[in-house]
């Protein structure tokens, strides 16, 4: 799978203009693709590609089922309109809007819910990299939100490995650094569940994936696809990341 986050960019014609140029390329898709627009462009974007193989998917959505809850937007909101995916619990959310496991395992509940496919966001920031303790960090961001679900629960939801360090700075993990947190994370959720479901879990890396990198990113056996940021604002390179699948 290849998904674009993009983020808080592109106004309207901006986004409806990516979402049509990329539309012309289905045919060649050899992947599930899907593209994260901001909240108020979403049945826009949706509206362009029609019947497209690509998906919508929407970067965030509450906690809670309903309510009082000013500039917040429900799972079964989303469902309704049609998004297919979302994201839980991107690092950016985690920073700037102290998202902790309180609010990310109901976040991955209700999207189950509502028929949502959740894509979980895990991953180290620079220091913790650094002192060697990524797999500890990672171990408990997966045991804090990813625990207590069904066996049929569990095989619905998508993990993206993120190293903070990589995401919009231009630095990425290298293809072997990749490789030995993917695999640690699917061995970790074999252990948490069964080995059967860590097998056919998808595990996309998001951190700075770019059409120079991303072949060498893919070959790797636990990689099974990108969670594209900057690179999937500009059909070109998008596409090229697509192809490199």
């Amino acid at each position: 799978m290849i998904a674009g986050n993009w983020k808080m960019n592109l106004d309207l014609q901006g986004s409806i203009a990516l979402a049509t140029e990329l539309n012309k390329h289905t045919d060649n898709f050899k992947c599930d693709v899907a593209l994260f627009p901001p909240y108020i462009f979403i049945t826009e974007v949706m509206k362009e590609l029609g019947h497209s193989k690509i998906k919508v998917g929407a970067q965030n959505c509450s906690h809670s089922e309903n309510g009082a809850y000013t500039g917040e937007v429900s799972a079964s909101m989303l469902a309704s309109v049609g998004v297919k995916y979302v994201l839980v619990g991107h690092s950016e959310r985690r920073e700037y809007h102290t998202e902790a496991f309180e609010v990310l395992r109901p976040k991955l509940q209700l999207a189950l819910k509502y028929g949502l496919t959740p894509i979980f966001c895990c991953g180290e920031p620079t220091a913790v990299r650094n002192a060697l303790m990524h797999k500890d960090f990672v171990r408990e961001q997966l045991e804090e939100c990813l625990t207590g679900f069904t066996h049929d629960e569990i095989k619905r939801i998508i993990i993206a490995y993120e190293p903070i360090w990589a995401i919009g700075t231009g630095v990425t993990a290298s293809a072997q650094q990749a490789q030995e947190m993917h695999e640690y994370i699917r061995r970790h959720v074999g252990e948490m569940y069964t080995h059967e479901i860590a097998e056919k879990l998808h595990i996309l890396y998001g951190g700075s994936c770019k059409p120079d990198n991303a072949k060498e990113l893919f070959l790797c056996p636990d990689v099974d696809g990108g969670l594209i940021g900057g690179a999937s604002l500009k059909a070109d390179d998008f596409m090229a990341i697509i192809d490199a699948v």
